[in-house]
C-alpha cells in the first residue's frame, strides 16, 4: 500500500534534507515538475526524482545541517498544504540562478537560518506530482544579511563576482546538483 498524502508531504522534504533516492522514487512521480526551479541550477528542473535529488543537493551544498521542520500539513483531494520552517547553517555559497544563469552568489556567512514556508504539492498516482512555494525569503536574506544591505556583505559579494568566485561557485553548485540527478 502506497503512502498517504501528508506522509508523501513529509516524504518529499525528506529527499530533499538527505539525497535519500529511495524515498524520492517511492515519494516523486516521474512526471514531477517543481515550478521553483527557476532559481535553481538547471538540473533541479528535470522532471521526476532526478530535480528534486539535484535540488536537494544545491540547497545542501549551501546549508548543513538542511532541516524541514513541518509545522502543519493540509490535504484535500489531490493536493497537500505543507508549513514548515526551513533550518540550516550556511557554509557554502548560496547561488541563485535567472534561468539558468547566475543571478547572486552569496558566500558562506556561517549565519543559521530559519524560516517560514508554504509548500503546495500536487498528487497523481500516489506520489508528488508538482511543487509550488510561498517562502519567506526576506526573512532568510536578512539572516544571510544580504537584505537589508550590510555593506561588508555587499562588498563581499561584489568581490566574488569580479574576482570570478561568484562564477565559479555557480559552476561547482550546477556540476554537483546533475551529479546529483544523474545517480542512479
Amino acid at each position: 500500500m502506497g503512502l498517504d498524502s501528508s506522509e508523501l508531504g513529509r516524504g518529499l522534504f525528506r529527499v530533499l534534507e538527505t539525497g535519500d533516492r529511495e524515498l524520492a522514487v517511492e515519494v516523486v512521480h516521474e512526471h514531477f515538475r517543481n515550478r521553483e526551479a527557476a532559481v535553481s541550477p538547471t538540473a533541479c528542473s528535470l522532471p521526476g526524482p532526478a530535480g528534486v535529488l539535484a535540488s536537494g543537493a544545491w540547497m545542501r551544498s549551501a546549508f548543513s545541517g538542511l532541516h524541514f521542520a513541518v509545522t502543519g500539513i493540509a490535504h484535500e483531494d489531490d493536493h497537500v498544504w505543507v508549513r514548515l520552517r526551513m533550518q540550516g547553517r550556511h557554509t557554502g555559497p548560496f547561488v541563485r540562478f535567472n534561468d539558468g544563469a547566475l543571478d547572486q552568489a552569496v558566500p558562506p556567512t556561517g549565519h543559521e537560518i530559519d524560516f517560514e514556508q508554504i509548500h503546495v504539492l500536487g498528487l497523481s498516482d500516489g506520489k508528488v506530482v508538482s511543487h509550488e512555494a510561498v517562502r519567506d525569503d526576506v526573512t532568510m536574506l536578512g539572516q544571510l544579511e544580504v537584505f537589508p544591505p550590510k555593506p561588508a556583505r555587499l562588498l563581499r559579494m561584489l568581490g566574488w563576482r569580479l574576482t570570478g568566485q561568484a562564477s565559479r561557485a555557480a559552476a561547482q553548485v550546477s556540476a554537483a546538483a546533475a551529479e546529483a540527478a544523474a545517480q542512479r
